[in-house]
C-alpha cells in the first residue's frame, strides 16, 4: 500500500521518496526544504501535486474548493493508494481541508501551514480577505487574461530569478521571513519550483483567487479527520487570526503558533509536520516510533506559549 494525492484534468506529480513507502500528498502551495531526507527517514512517500494551471497540469477552475477532493480520490485510486495524509501551505490549506472533509475514510491526517481561511458564509475568517467576495465579480471576469499575463510576465523574469529572489528577500520581505529566505537551500527549492511551474503556464494563482472568493462548498465544523494548523505570529500575508479561527472551528484540531514566524515559516517545519503525521497515523505500513523534534529554534518559554486550540462550537 502506498499513499499520495493529486487532481484530475490531467494532473502531474513529483515523487520524492520510494513508492514502497506509504505517503503524504503535498497539496497546492507546498514546497519544503529537506523533505526527501526527512520523509525517507520516516519511511513516508512524498508526492508533490501540480494543481490545474500549474506546471504540466492542464488549466482548469473548479466550481468550489470542495471539488478538488473528487480529483484527489481519482488520482489515489489510479495509483492504488488506499490511505494518505495531506499537507498544504498558504493557498494549499483550503485544498487540504477539502480532502479531509470529503474523504474521511481515506485521509489519515491534514496539516495546514499558514493557510488562508474561508471568505464567505458563517465561517468567514477575520481580516482583509473579507474583501475578496466584494472583488469577486471583477476577478472572475479577469481570470483568463490575468492568468495569461502572469504566465508571460513571470516567464520574462525567469532569466533574472536569482536576482529577483535576492531583491525580494533583502528589501520587500518582512523581517520575520528574511531568515528563512536567506537559507541557500530555500532559495534553490524556491527557484526550481518557480521554474518548473512555468513550463505549462502559471494560471493557477488567478484561479485560486477566484475560488477563495467563493464559498468552499463545505463547513469546517463538519471535518472529522485529525487536523493540525501551524501559523507564524508575524505572518503579514495570511494573518494569525486565520489559523486561530479555523483551528477553533475544526473539531479536535490543534494550533501551533510559531513565535516570530512569518508566512514562509512553514518551509522549515517539515520535520515537525512529518513527526506529527507519524504520531497520528500509527497503523501505516513501515511505521516506526518517532520522537517529536521542535522545528523552530524558539526559546523554551516561547515554545511553551505555542497554543493548542481544540473543539468546535
Amino acid at each position: 500500500m502506498s499513499v499520495a494525492v493529486l487532481s484530475v484534468t490531467l494532473m502531474c506529480a513529483r515523487t520524492q521518496t520510494p513508492a514502497s513507502h506509504p505517503g503524504v500528498l503535498q497539496a497546492p502551495g507546498m514546497a519544503v526544504t529537506g523533505l526527501p531526507v526527512l520523509s525517507a527517514e520516516r519511511r513516508i512517500r512524498m508526492i508533490g501535486v501540480e494543481r490545474p494551471g500549474t506546471g504540466y497540469s492542464t488549466p482548469y477552475t473548479y466550481d468550489r474548493i470542495k471539488d478538488w477532493a473528487s480529483d484527489i480520490k481519482a488520482f489515489a485510486d489510479g495509483l492504488g493508494i488506499d490511505k494518505f495524509a495531506t499537507v498544504g501551505l498558504s493557498g494549499g490549506g483550503p485544498y487540504v481541508l477539502a480532502a479531509c472533509h470529503s474523504l474521511p475514510d481515506r485521509v489519515t491526517a491534514g496539516a495546514v501551514l499558514g493557510g488562508i481561511g474561508p471568505t464567505r458564509g458563517p465561517e468567514t475568517a477575520p481580516g482583509y480577505t473579507r474583501l475578496l467576495p466584494i472583488a469577486y465579480p471583477l476577478l472572475a471576469a479577469l481570470r483568463r487574461p490575468l492568468g495569461a499575463l502572469l504566465t508571460s510576465g513571470v516567464k520574462a523574469l525567469r532569466r533574472v530569478a536569482s536576482d529577483g529572489y535576492d531583491l525580494y528577500k533583502n528589501f520587500i520581505a518582512p523581517p520575520s521571513d528574511r531568515a528563512v529566505l536567506a537559507d541557500p537551500a530555500m532559495k534553490a527549492v524556491f527557484i526550481y519550483d518557480l521554474t518548473t511551474a512555468l513550463e505549462g503556464g502559471l494560471r493557477a494563482p488567478a484561479s485560486d483567487v477566484v475560488l477563495f472568493g467563493r464559498h468552499w462548498g463545505f463547513y469546517l465544523r463538519e471535518i472529522s479527520v485529525p487536523v493540525r494548523f501551524w501559523h507564524g505570529d508575524a505572518d503579514r500575508i495570511v494573518p494569525l487570526s486565520h489559523g486561530e479561527f479555523q483551528a477553533a472551528l475544526v473539531p479536535g484540531a490543534e494550533l501551533v503558533v510559531c513565535p516570530g514566524g512569518g508566512h514562509f515559516a512553514g518551509y522549515i517545519l517539515g520535520r515537525d509536520v512529518l513527526d506529527w503525521i507519524s504520531s497520528v497515523w500509527t497503523d501505516r505500513p513501515h511505521a516506526r516510533p518517532v520522537r517529536a523534534v521542535p522545528a523552530l529554534d524558539a526559546e523554551p518559554d516561547a515554545a511553551a506559549s505555542s497554543a493548542d486550540v481544540g473543539g468546535g462550537d
